[in-house]
């Protein structure tokens, strides 16, 4: 069972030369699988001097509003000019940066891609929102530019104050906007959108072959063979567009089936362990605590709802 196994060896990875942040210019940090964070353009790019130079969110996908003024944006080597209003799409391990025209308005909207998976999982049709970075241009004055601010302020509310159930409710207002730039996108691209290079492509059939196969117990070369490329090719495609080995993609996938599985379900840890494709519970266990930093039952005793909560 690959989970189970030590880590390799391996060589430590040149630096890249694309800084990689949570939010821009905050330090990376391991985020929660539901983290959505909403704040205005002004918010960020002042202090920048409205220049967003170009990163990369590993694990977090984007979506920018912007109601009024305009700019360019760079992904992937390509420059796109933003008027307004227009919706602006990043994916996660999108090299991507801006330059804003002083005193644009707008919001950025900023969530986990575990969440948005699970958003798309349960309406396949969500997965065309984040398939490739794009600039959408709207009709101004328009109904679908005053719908999609009105949601997002919506959201940005549940995000900030401390309300009963406002995880959840922040989970619908997000799908309510991805669902608002859904039936957007048959719009004209203001400059087009721009398909993923050969090697972001990959990594992305890579997690969504994590996402179907993460509780099969598959280990990197099955995966690598699978996707009909090396593991060597595939360690390097993803250290590329990541930063992470496919070993810690694949980790960091298992852990969150288990963390959902402790959380939402009744199995026991033994059966948790088996439907994750471990073969010894004990094994599973080791895994979980070394990547949790505390073991299955600690963990599920730590998030367990009081009862008739």
């Amino acid at each position: 069972m690959d989970h189970s196994k030590s880590p390799l060896r391996l060589p430590v990875a040149e630096p890249l030369p694309v800084p990689r942040f949570s939010l821009y210019g905050e330090p990376l940090q391991e985020l929660d699988e539901t983290f959505v964070h909403v704040e205005t353009i002004a918010y960020r790019s002042r202090r920048y001097e409205w220049r967003i130079r170009a990163h990369i969110h590993s694990d977090l996908d984007q979506l920018l509003f912007i109601r009024h003024g305009s700019g360019t944006m760079q992904v992937d080597g390509q420059e796109l000019p933003i008027r307004a209003p227009a919706v602006l799409l990043v994916p996660a391990t999108v090299v991507h940066g801006f330059q804003f025209a002083r005193g644009t308005r707008g919001f950025v909207v900023t969530a986990a891609q575990p969440l948005i998976r699970a958003l798309q999982a349960r309406e396949p049709e969500l997965r065309r929102v984040f398939a490739s970075p794009a600039c959408i241009g709207l009709s101004a004055p328009g109904a679908a530019a005053a719908e999609l601010e009105t949601l997002i302020d919506r959201l940005r509310r549940e995000t900030v104050w401390d309300a009963p159930a406002n995880r959840l409710a922040a989970e619908a207002w997000l799908a309510a906007v991805m669902i608002a730039t859904l039936r957007l996108l048959p719009a004209e691209p203001c400059g087009g959108s721009v398909l993923r290079g050969p090697v972001a492509s990959l990594v992305d059939r890579f997690r969504d072959l994590l996402d179907e196969r993460c509780r099969s117990g598959w280990s990197v070369a099955r995966y690598a063979r699978q996707l009909a490329v090396s593991p060597g090719k595939l360690r390097a495609a993803c250290l590329a567009i990541s930063g992470k080995p496919p070993r810690q993609l694949l980790h960091e996938r298992v852990l969150l089936e288990a963390r959902r599985a402790l959380t939402y379900t009744d199995l026991t840890i033994a059966q948790t362990a088996y439907q994750l494709g471990f073969s010894d519970p004990g094994y599973f266990s080791r895994f979980f605590s070394t990547h949790a930093g505390e073991s299955p039952l600690a963990f599920r005793l730590r998030t367990a709802k009081p009862q008739g909560a």
